[in-house]
């Protein structure tokens, strides 16, 4: 990697940090480090921060198997659908899920916590914008769902998460997943990307998931 983008990296990463703190010191940023390599990770390494996220299990492992042996206080956060066959793979590895969306996932995650005695967090991934081409929970069966992951498989449900529709304003949608997480309970709220996480912030989240806004944009293949 060039000084040139190492500095690009380190630069883009202060300055969202720093937008962040002017609007709270209660949010929780998670670079979102998929497609990225470890050299473009090792610059935010290197400045001590520990939450990522990955949306990929076989990228995630490759990457971060040795580095988190090294050093647990690193914790990952899945982003992405999970497949039923990966889950295992999710617990041992990840700290966070912020897309358990249905009761087969929810029942599997329960599994294999105890078979691995190990408890991780979870956002309960809403469908928002109740899009048909999107997973998630519908916001009508949201409150039901929580109960049934909290009260009868004892996961570690902390809060919520939404993508909002693609090309329409996330104010409304932000709103809504507030309102939501507010009437179960949570405290935590998993919402807000490279492009909206200021407006995110001001509308209640605590966790924001920003990649593009420090690594520079992905290449699409």
């Amino acid at each position: 990697m060039s000084v040139k983008i190492h500095n690009s990296i380190v630069d883009n990463y202060i300055l969202v940090k720093n937008n962040i703190k002017s609007l709270s010191d209660k949010v929780t940023l998670i670079v979102v480090s998929k497609t990225f390599s470890q050299e473009h990770i090792n610059p935010i390494l290197n400045l001590e921060h520990k939450h990522f996220g990955e949306n990929r299990v076989q990228e995630a492992f490759v990457k971060w198997r040795r580095l988190i042996d090294h050093d647990n206080k690193i914790k990952l956060h899945m982003l992405g659908k999970v497949q039923s066959n990966k889950v295992s793979d999710v617990v041992s590895l990840f700290s966070y899920v912020h897309s358990l969306d249905n009761i087969k996932l929810a029942d599997k995650f329960s599994s294999e916590e105890i078979k691995a005695k190990k408890k991780l967090n979870y956002f309960i991934q809403i469908n928002i914008g109740n899009e048909k081409h999107k997973t998630g929970v519908a916001i009508d069966e949201a409150t039901k769902f929580i109960d049934y992951c909290r009260s009868k498989l004892k996961l570690n449900v902390i809060g919520v998460m939404c993508l909002p529709p693609f090309g329409i304003d996330p104010l409304i949608f932000f709103i809504k997943l507030h309102e939501i997480a507010k009437e179960n309970f949570l405290k935590e709220l998993s919402m807000g990307m490279s492009h909206d996480y200021l407006l995110a912030i001001k509308n209640g989240a605590t966790y924001v998931r920003v990649g593009s806004a420090i690594f520079g944009e992905r290449s699409r293949h």
